[in-house]
């Protein structure tokens, strides 16, 4: 029996189809959820274990911790995914702010990493950890100048982590920009959104799940960055 994949925030957005993809091609799935919803349900009506885990906290880490290996004694990938999008203009309490950020973004997969390290190296073949960061870690963001900065981290903990945990676990980022609309959005900002990159698309869940399934494949591919942003730095 192959070792389970580990998707964090894997209920919604792109966690959500890229754990849905993974169970329909017959891979173990373990995913955490901060909220319950509907769709927790549906993945594991799929086969998928689902662990309540809150990353906003340093006990909700420890305890996600435990309870992943309570359910497995090894893993074939984890893909960091869970994520919070606040912004500076909802509060001025910018101290807890950054915290959270930090702690959502960079602190949850350095301390997951670390703790589940063995169970990537027992898991059979190379491994995989995939670090979804975002398009904004390296233009900065003005309005989520917070969550910018702690992709930007959750980028470098690429590199080190590349390095340090060869050749066993291949350490990958994919850095999206748009690729998927919130269904509030409203029609103007859809067409404004449209023309920040060359290619004018706004392609879907879709474009996640397969890289995410190229880094899996892949065998001379660690430390890197695939963009998925529609030529957006061009512009």
């Amino acid at each position: 029996m192959t070792a389970p994949i580990l998707i964090t925030g894997g209920a919604q957005r792109l966690g959500l189809a890229v754990a849905e993809s993974l169970l329909a091609n017959n891979q173990r799935v373990i995913i955490t959820y901060r909220r319950k919803k509907p769709s927790v349900d549906h993945l594991i009506a799929a086969g998928a274990v689902a662990i309540h885990a809150d990353f906003a906290n340093q006990q909700g880490i420890e305890a996600a911790i435990a309870a992943i290996k309570s359910e497995t004694h090894s893993l074939r990938g984890i893909i960091h995914n869970a994520s919070d999008w606040d912004q500076e203009a909802d509060t001025d309490d910018y101290g807890q702010l950054m915290h959270k950020m930090m702690q959502v973004h960079a602190s949850a997969p350095y301390q997951l990493n670390l703790a589940l390290a063995d169970l990537l190296d027992a898991s059979e073949g190379v491994a995989d950890i995939i670090h979804m960061t975002d398009y904004v870690q390296e233009k900065g963001s003005k309005k989520h100048i917070a969550y910018a900065a702690s992709k930007a981290a959750l980028h470098n903990l690429t590199l080190s982590f590349a390095a340090k945990f060869a050749p066993q676990v291949k350490v990958n980022s994919i850095a999206p920009a748009l690729v998927m609309f919130n269904e509030h959005d409203s029609q103007e900002y859809r067409t404004r959104a449209l023309k920040k990159s060359v290619l004018e698309i706004c392609p879907g869940p879709q474009e996640a799940v397969l890289a995410v399934e190229y880094l899996l494949r892949c065998q001379y591919v660690t430390g890197q960055t695939l963009h998925l942003n529609g030529g957006r730095h061009l512009k």
